[in-house]
């Protein structure tokens, strides 16, 4: 279970200054495509009709590239430069993929556009061998994979922020933030270039000079958010984080010295997690209705796998049995590839148990093995693929029910009191309803006469039997412009099919709203009895 420090926070930032260019360069390296190493890279992207440098390598800095510069400017300080185009969605594929990585660390992972993360890891980072252990570790392993990072520690995310923009691997103190950050340039606070520039004109260079003036001289000049963001730098004030997902209720994990691949050992693990979160939610009286499987790879990707629950969930068999139909329901494999070196499993959501009398009661009884075996169809086939149905006050057919999804409206629906069939009449309504009604052809006697013959998908159909009209008037206080009223029939052909199909309108006594005219009724196939 997650709980909360009552100490300040601790943030870890990390910045990919050169994403977008590391990105390509690994797509290349998997693809087989040999690239030379002391070649400069750039990728460009078009800006009011001009292509800029976007992003570069360490070849193009050397030659005196940065961003911003004009393409052809570049090209004519170095001719051998290999051009690539943005591409800003995969850079920001690439960027929530590695968010999924670092999950492995802590669950509360924030997004810091365009190209860096912000990481809670406040009362976690004793698990990794301390903060410097930590940030060591992470960006040993971002490394390995291709992508140049720079990182800090700080109380808040601003002030770590502003330290790995010049500075890479410093752990600052809690309390030290303003000796830490004072030497740093002006630029490193990530003002806009307006501010900036004017701080520079002002004659101050770095963060301290600008905090040795007063606050409100510095807001009178740059604003009331400059100063908020220069205070929470110097370690003054917090900025809060919004992580990608919100943290999950309980949490459990194993970590294996040597990665497994094997179906075998995957599976073990599940179970052995399972019956661990189960005796953590017993604690507290709860039961999982949301459960996620992570599977961490050793090469960084990241394979999350979800089932939901009607009901709380209290036992380790039925999460072993749900994920165990989930993964062989999967239409994309569980891949390991050279294996996952973390397993973990978490109750995203979950509900305190009632505890009901099931020794006499057996509709309990019925009702938790309903509820087992749609939880079952719905990790195999998608709980929203498991419907159940509820009765809406309104006599429109289409709109007289209301599909919803089985797990979350099971006890509602065994509440409902449906209309009894009265014994020996035919059902008034058909077993299939279509979502859109059909036009037809048909010949009927005016101006309330059934049907006698009709044509459908092109196929004609001569009317034997006839029951009707029921007539049935339009909700005319909705929206939606249907007002017409419709005369419903049972209709039984020659070779003993039966359909439901209506009049839309009323000859000669219903006025059309557009043309201002007797409407011209049109006729529908609404349903097929068995």
């Amino acid at each position: 279970m997650i709980s909360v420090s009552a100490s300040r926070r601790r943030i870890l930032s990390l910045w990919l200054p050169r994403l977008p260019i590391d990105r390509i360069k690994r797509g290349l390296i998997s693809e087989g495509v040999a690239a030379r190493d002391d070649a400069p890279n750039v990728v460009v992207i078009k800006d009011s009709n001009a292509l800029l440098i976007h992003s570069l390598d360490e070849a193009a800095a050397r030659w005196g590239l940065t961003h911003g510069l004009p393409l052809a400017n570049a090209r004519a300080i170095c001719p051998n430069l290999v051009v690539h185009e943005a591409d800003i969605a995969a850079d920001a594929k690439t960027l929530e993929d590695i968010a999924d990585w670092c999950d492995r660390f802590t669950p509360l992972v924030a997004l810091d556009p365009p190209h860096g993360l912000l990481l809670d890891i406040t009362g976690c980072a004793h698990l990794f061998g301390g903060e410097a252990r930590l940030l060591t570790l992470v960006c040993d392993a971002l490394t390995m994979r291709g992508f140049t990072v720079s990182a800090a520690i700080a109380s808040n995310p601003v002030c770590a922020r502003t330290m790995n923009r010049h500075v890479h691997g410093h752990v600052v103190p809690d309390g030290e933030e303003a000796i830490a950050v004072s030497p740093l340039p002006v630029a490193a606070l990530g003002a806009s270039e307006a501010i900036t520039l004017g701080l520079r004109r002002a004659g101050l260079k770095t963060i301290g000079d600008i905090a040795s003036r007063g606050r409100h001289e510095i807001t009178a000049r740059f604003g009331a958010a400059f100063t908020a963001r220069l205070a929470q730098a110097l370690g003054e004030g917090d900025a809060p984080i919004s992580p990608r997902k919100p943290p999950p209720d309980y949490i459990v994990e194993k970590r294996f010295a040597e990665p497994v691949a094997t179906d075998t050992v995957i599976a073990l693990s599940l179970s052995s997690l399972a019956a661990t979160l189960v005796a953590a939610m017993a604690q507290q009286g709860k039961g999982a209705r949301r459960l996620e499987a992570l599977f961490f790879r050793t090469d960084g990707a990241v394979r999350r796998i979800a089932v939901d629950t009607g009901q709380p969930v209290t036992e380790a068999r039925v999460i072993d049995r749900l994920f165990r139909e989930r993964l062989e329901a999967l239409s994309d494999p569980l891949d390991p590839g050279f294996g996952f070196d973390l397993i973990r499993l978490a109750a995203s959501r979950s509900e305190i148990v009632v505890q009901q009398q099931r020794d006499l009661d057996a509709h309990v009884h019925d009702s938790d093995e309903l509820a087992a075996l749609i939880d079952r169809i719905a990790a195999r086939i998608g709980g929203k693929r498991v419907l159940v149905h509820l009765p809406q006050d309104t006599h429109i057919p289409e709109r007289a029910v209301l599909p919803a999804p089985a797990q979350q409206q099971l006890a509602a629906a065994q509440q409902v009191d449906w209309p009894e069939r009265v014994a020996g009449e035919p059902p008034l309504r058909p077993l299939r309803l279509f979502e859109r009604p059909e036009a037809i052809d048909v010949i009927a006697q005016v101006p309330d006469g059934p049907p006698a013959r009709f044509v459908w998908r092109r196929a004609a159909h001569a009317v034997v039997r006839a029951e009707g009209p029921e007539r049935i008037a339009m909700e005319w206080w909705r929206p939606d412009g249907q007002s017409f009223t419709r005369d419903y029939f049972r209709i039984e052909d020659e070779h003993g099919l039966r359909f439901w199909l209506y009049r839309d309108g009323l000859y000669d006594r219903e006025i059309d709203p557009k043309t201002g005219k007797p409407v011209q009724p049109a006729w529908y196939m609404h349903g097929l009895f068995a």
